[in-house]
């Protein structure tokens, strides 16, 4: 199944994010069966609250078809999109999304509110949720194990 494919795709710049110490999503944009542009989260590295894998995502992807109009292409994320993300996924009216983790915390797509679940007046976004959702929960759990080590230990050092 290409969803499989594609997303283990996004989980490999999951895992670029990790070893970055950003928060591990990853996000690749395909059109035509084809792997066309690839984005992590660069929050941290970039001071940029929007720099979320989703938004690296679109721009290269637009850059590389020359057309800000993403018809025609399918982005599969290792979390589902935040309200911004959603934003960004219908005005470049990307045609389908696939998302593999829940965000409890600022999902778009039902976990926290369901911005998908409105009519938009332009585009419908046809949506998969939970592929292979176990690897991508388990890389955000060893994240964040790993951050909340890290300050354990920089906490017991400075005292």
């Amino acid at each position: 199944m290409n969803d499989l494919v594609f997303m283990r795709e996004a989980l490999k710049e999951a895992q670029k994010a990790f070893e970055a110490n950003e928060v591990p999503v990853g996000a690749v944009l395909v059109c035509e069966n084809r792997v066309i542009a690839r984005g992590h989260n660069q929050v941290e590295l970039l001071q940029d609250a929007t720099a979320h894998a989703e938004m690296i995502c679109l721009t290269a992807g637009a850059a590389v078809l020359k057309n800000w109009r993403l018809a025609h292409t399918t982005l599969y994320c290792t979390l589902e999109p935040c309200p911004m993300c959603a934003g960004a996924l219908l005005s470049s009216r990307v045609e389908r999304l696939v998302w593999a983790a829940p965000d409890l915390r600022l999902g778009a797509n039902g976990s926290w509110i369901d911005l998908f679940a409105y009519k938009h007046p332009m585009h419908a976004i046809e949506i998969t949720g939970k592929i292979l959702e176990e690897e991508a929960a388990d890389l955000m759990v060893r994240f964040f194990q790993k951050q909340r080590n890290r300050e354990k230990k920089d906490r017991s050092s400075a005292g």
